[in-house]
């Protein structure tokens, strides 16, 4: 009974985050998707082709179960999981995130929280674990990229927010006093001496 009640909470959040991660390309030209936003090439369209990657390989490998997706052996893996080509489409990169949640929630629903899985790149000697681990990694993951997501999303046009029925207005008045009240705080610290 717990164990379904677990499985169930955790698979009902990942849930939740890939539709989070999803909605920060809600509205936005095909430049500011794939743009990078930071100094290491970080952009929205390409997180969701990694966490698509990502699951596709957890829920898929890791118990035998490849996915039905082409992806290249982990491996060889050369970062090309982190942007879109010039030749992919949003719309390709989010349909390939969606088939890949239906190959997910197939493991995830056929198997067993202690159902045994094989991480070959995971180092000796963890590479042995069970569903509820992978899910466990796999959400954090999900969590972990919708939060980068978040602040590149405002950095772009001030939007944040877990899901478009709890966004509000922005009032630009009021996060301009904000931001200043905190830049002052920033300016007026003095390191303590010992």
């Amino acid at each position: 009974m717990i164990d379904e009640f677990a499985k169930h909470d955790l698979h009902q959040r990942l849930r939740r985050e890939r539709n989070t991660l999803l909605w920060k390309l809600d509205g936005l030209s095909e430049y500011d998707a794939r743009r990078p936003l930071t100094a290491t090439g970080t952009n929205l369209l390409g997180l969701v082709k990694h966490v698509s990657t990502v699951e596709a390989r957890y829920f898929g490998e890791v118990f035998d179960r490849p996915s039905p997706e082409p992806l290249p052996r982990w491996q060889e893996s050369d970062g090309s999981d982190l942007w879109a080509a010039h030749d992919e489409t949003r719309d390709q990169v989010i349909e390939f995130y969606r088939r890949t949640w239906e190959h997910s929630d197939a493991t995830i629903d056929e198997l067993p929280l202690g159902a045994p899985g094989h991480v070959p790149w995971w180092s000796e000697p963890c590479p042995n674990t069970s569903l509820f681990a992978v899910m466990v990694h796999v959400l954090s993951e999900s969590i972990r990229h919708a939060g980068h997501a978040d602040i590149l999303r405002e950095g772009l046009d001030g939007r944040t927010g877990l899901r478009a029925e709890h966004e509000q207005q922005i009032d630009e008045e009021a996060r301009a006093a904000y931001c200043a009240k905190i830049e002052q705080a920033a300016r007026s610290a003095t390191p303590v001496k010992a």
